[in-house]
């Protein structure tokens, strides 16, 4: 028995697809003969040496093919194996002809989610005919009709944001230009009297920070204000109100206590759970046997599961302690950026009043929502995104479902599903609660965006083929959903996330990490950079585009990690072997399991070298010959060019930091004194490459100067056992 065709039909209605083969293909040769799952196609009689289409006699088998379906992951599959050993004539034009029909019949399809009229109805009775699963269970959720209202508002304002990307909304707005030629062109002394008054009113902004955005910055906020900088906070949602959990592991946490933001005591009390180990591993039933890999396990990556609201609650308690200010139920509106200040204009959503306010800079962490985002980019404001649903669940799993000292970082259990490779996490918190998101990664398309609807409509469907449950009975918490975006780098400076008197972080900055980190991580990595180098340039007024544009979380290590996700992301209009994906995923974490622990808690954290990245793939490529001519083709040239200068960059910064981390940095603690007094910017600059050269290639900066420092919470786990030998 030889297995000849594996594809998958983009369609849950499996009936449908049995029906077609059973009543409406013709294949025009052969007898079919209807089953429970497909049919038989007899063809005729085979011996040792050939096929005739004669009836069977003693000593002879029939010459058929087999063909049949399957659902799972709310799709359909379908495999053809033939039963005898040798090719049967005319079977690769069978074969040709049933797959023609049926990507005829069942074409790629992606459904756009109906235009609703909440005034008229509620969430709830306008999307039930469409998403019935996800309305249903969305009504057991307190605050169910609010975060689905959201979900629905946050798809579309996703949409919007990529279908228009060559004239995206306008939201900030210059002023600059006027103000300097109003100042050098000769005017008559009443518009000249007119232009001093106007001018006088931004002189004196009443914040120096203004964060639009209160999820992660509310984080960078408070270390802000606790430096002494006045700082306004707005935040769109109820303050603290939450889409996401966190996970993170005590190394990157600390960096919360290094800058002295909280106590060791206080990060304690934020971790809902702490587990033992965390499994990674991609189904691979339909892999041949050299790409099939053991589970691997990460111990540190993810393993703290924070009770996310509280740490939001404590960060705006210190924010408010520090004489910042927090005003929530507030959605920005557009910003006027002056010589002096920007002046921010917002409307306070339960009075449905606008007012404006000014401060020296503006922050956005609006996250992949970001108006202001698109504006900077344009069409490149993302190149992908994790369309990502889930939800908290607090009791209701069988005991024996899920052991909770564990954690799932990455698990799939089927192959490509509808144009994408879905991937499962899940983290248990406290008490009975598990945390379980369904992800997967996504080419920016405008016919193709990518839904947060259509995919909890998948996990409400799914959910018990990935852990066995009764969905009834479980108690739902709450709903966590976004669109987590990427950025495919080809420098530090090819996207742009500051202008005057602005300056973008977290994934409104559209960190690209590989495979599980965004936002929140990467944040954490990098605070103390982007809070020693914003600290700077407020200090010595360093707030123009060519400064700020200097301040960000960019890593040459990760910026040539993008082509594996881009390795996981199924093109628009595009049929691939339903289980490549898997294939790939498995050659790469194949080796990391193999490898010492601390190779895959390296790359994993983005902190793995140069030699660890490029032995990597030249195992991955020894393993799998097959895997570069994969990612090239999902990739295309423009983008493997585009790498090819990712890697050229990495290798260089990975040279110059051979070359200088050992003493440049030591250099400009002795030079700071006088060249940061005489030369600002000139120190601003430095520093940031100092930083580049360190944090840029996922290694401590060791002229890092915490604000305050505590030991306490680096308790013996088993994250400090970790050896680090080369690999």
């Amino acid at each position: 028995m030889r297995e000849l065709l594996y594809i998958e039909i983009p369609t849950p209605d499996i009936a449908s697809v049995r029906h077609w083969l059973q009543d409406q293909w013709q294949p025009g040769i052969g007898k079919k003969v209807i089953t429970p799952a497909g049919l038989r196609l007899q063809l005729g009689q085979t011996s040792a040496t050939s096929v005739t289409a004669i009836p069977e006699t003693a000593g002879q088998k029939i010459a058929e093919l087999s063909v049949f379906v399957w659902s799972v992951q709310r799709t359909t599959y379908l495999k053809v194996f033939r039963w005898v050993d040798k090719p049967i004539p005319n079977e690769k034009s069978i074969l040709q002809s049933l797959t023609a029909g049926l990507r005829s019949k069942f074409p790629n399809h992606y459904p756009e989610p109906p235009a609703i009229d909440l005034s008229q109805k509620s969430i709830f009775e306008a999307l039930a005919p469409y998403y019935p699963l996800t309305v249903k269970y969305f009504q057991k959720m307190p605050n169910g009709e609010y975060d689905l209202a959201r979900v629905y508002w946050w798809e579309q304002r996703w949409r919007e944001g990529v279908r228009n990307p060559q004239q995206p909304k306008q939201v900030i707005f210059s002023q600059i230009r006027d103000q300097k030629a109003g100042e050098q062109g000769s005017r008559g002394a009443e518009e000249a009297e007119i232009l001093s008054s106007s001018l006088a009113t931004h002189h004196s902004p009443l914040y120096d920070l203004i964060y639009v955005g209160g999820a992660l910055g509310v984080i960078h906020a408070a270390v802000m204000a606790q430096m002494g900088y006045r700082v306004l906070l707005l935040e769109r949602l109820p303050f603290a109100r939450m889409n996401r959990e966190w996970n993170i592991s005590r190394s990157e946490l600390q960096s919360l206590i290094d800058l002295g933001l909280l106590t060791s005591a206080e990060c304690e009390s934020m971790i809902a759970r702490e587990y033992k180990d965390g499994f990674n591993k991609f189904f691979d039933g339909n892999n041949p046997p050299r790409l099939k890999a053991a589970i691997l396990h990460t111990p540190t990556v993810l393993n703290v599961a924070l009770d996310s609201e509280k740490l939001l609650q404590l960060c705006g308690e210190k924010l408010r302690a520090a004489g910042g200010e927090i005003w929530d139920e507030t959605e920005f509106i557009q910003a006027d950026i002056y010589n002096t200040q920007v002046t921010v204009k917002v409307k306070q959503l339960q009075t449905n009043t606008e007012q404006e306010v000014s401060g020296r800079l503006l922050v956005d962490a609006m996250g992949s929502a970001s108006a202001i985002a698109w504006q900077l980019n344009g069409d490149r404001a993302f190149d992908s995104v994790c369309p990502t649903v889930g939800a908290v669940i607090a009791s209701g799993f069988e005991p024996g479902v899920w052991d909770s000292q564990y954690g799932d970082v990455l698990n799939s259990h089927g192959d490509i599903s509808r144009g994408r490779q879905l991937i499962w996490e899940l983290f248990p918190g406290a008490g009975e609660e598990l945390t379980i998101y369904l992800f997967h990664y996504h080419q920016v398309n405008p016919d193709n965006p990518g839904s947060l609807l259509e995919m909890y409509e998948d996990f409400f469907t799914i959910l018990p083929e990935y852990r066995r449950c009764d969905m009834d009975q479980l108690v739902w918490k709450k709903a966590t959903f976004g669109y987590i975006p990427g950025h495919f780098s080809v420098g530090s400076r090819d996207r742009t996330v500051a202008f005057d008197r602005l300056i973008s972080i977290g994934d409104a900055a559209s960190l690209q990490s590989p495979l599980v980190f965004t936002g929140f991580g990467s944040l954490l990595r990098n605070l103390g950079r982007l809070t020693i180098l914003l600290d700077t340039a407020l200090k010595h007024d360093l707030l123009g585009v060519q400064h700020l544009n200097q301040i960000r979380a960019y890593q040459s290590n990760i910026s040539v990690t993008w082509l594996f996700s881009k390795g996981m992301m199924v093109p628009t209009g595009r049929f691939l072997p339903p289980q490549r994906i898997n294939a790939m995923l498995n050659t790469f974490f194949g080796l990391l399991a193999d490898a010492p622990p601390s190779v895959a808690d390296d790359f994993i954290k983005d902190r793995f070298s140069w030699l660890t990245f490029n032995r990597l793939a030249l195992k991955a490529a020894a393993k799998n010959p097959a895997l570069l001519p994969w990612i090239s083709d999902l990739a295309g040239p423009a983008d493997i060019l585009r790498w090819v200068g990712n890697y050229i960059l990495f290798s260089f910064h990975a040279l110059f930091s051979a070359l200088l981390n050992s003493w440049f940095p030591g250099f400009l603690r002795r030079v700071q004194p006088w060249l940061e007094t005489r030369y600002p910017a000139l120190w601003l600059k430095l520093l940031a490459q100092s930083y580049s050269l360190s944090v840029g290639l996922g290694r401590p900066h060791n002229t890092y100067q915490p604000l305050a420092q505590s030991t306490e919470f680096r308790i013996e786990n088993s994250e400090s056992k970790i050896q680090h030998p080369e690999f």
